[in-house]
């Protein structure tokens, strides 16, 4: 399927705030703009970010695999929810939907990590980056219909997130967060493109890495988080804060139509 950034040759969101960036002969530079500097505490965030990946207990072989091959892009915000925020991660998340497919890799990822929130319970973390989501989607549907790989319903087994007409798998990583392997300095937020998971499936990849990874987090944590599901049998919404969410939780997304007004390009 043709994914929406092909209906749209120029980035519609404005990259005043574009932090998207690439690691690039042990360096970290701007994709978009590569003479700008980033801020001394993005590039310490950035390696971090590396340093926690690289961990020899960190469960995630597809997340070690990204940044092993270099198939990741990396972006930093100053607050959560904040116009600044949405705008430039707006930008950076659609030049990621357009270059990821160029990886030619079943493992590619875009991180993005906020200077605030600094620190948050699990709860209030879940709140912050489902806002997040809700903010992104208000600006995506001005430009794109949902992906039509993935349902729109949170409710739904087939759920995914989606932006510019892609489907993607979210991973919160936050201070507090109960599990391990997701307990980071800084919010964070990863994308995972959803079609990788379809290909890995497709060449019979996909249980097997699974399997190891659960393997590895219950060897780190001594338990499985109680939200784990195979894409298909309950909604994947429940697995992205990392909270252990109630039987009864409800998703506080609304996804809603393209708006009609913007439907020619």
């Amino acid at each position: 399927m043709t994914t929406g950034v092909s209906k749209v040759q120029t980035n519609p969101y404005n990259g005043t705030s574009s932090s998207y960036a690439e690691w690039q002969n042990d360096r970290l530079v701007r994709v978009v703009r590569p003479e700008r500097k980033l801020s001394p505490l993005a590039e310490t965030v950035h390696e971090r970010f590396r340093a926690h990946v690289a961990d020899s207990d960190f469960p995630c072989i597809g997340a070690k695999a990204a940044l092993t091959g270099n198939f990741y892009r990396y972006g930093f915000y100053p607050k959560m929810n904040s116009p600044e925020t949405n705008g430039g991660l707006a930008h950076d998340l659609w030049e990621y939907a357009r270059e990821q497919a160029r990886f030619g890799t079943n493992y590619a990822t875009f991180v993005a990590c906020f200077a605030e929130p600094e620190s948050a319970d699990e709860q209030t973390w879940e709140n912050s980056l489902w806002a997040q989501l809700q903010n992104l989607h208000e600006l995506d549907r001005a430009h794109y219909d949902w992906d039509a790989t993935v349902s729109r319903n949170p409710k739904d087994a087939n759920f995914s997130f989606s932006f510019a007409e892609t489907g993607f798998f979210i991973v919160g990583l936050h201070p507090n967060s109960s599990r391990l392997a997701r307990r980071f300095p800084w919010a964070t937020m990863v994308f995972n493109v959803h079609a990788q998971f379809e290909r890995l499936r497709e060449i019979n990849q996909f249980e097997r890495m699974q399997q190891t990874i659960r393997a590895r987090d219950l060897k780190l944590q001594g338990s499985l988080n109680p939200n784990l599901s195979d894409f298909g049998k309950q909604s994947e919404a429940k697995q992205y804060s990392g909270r252990a969410v109630e039987e009864n939780w409800k998703c506080p997304f609304h996804a809603q139509m393209r708006e009609t007004k913007n439907t020619e390009k």
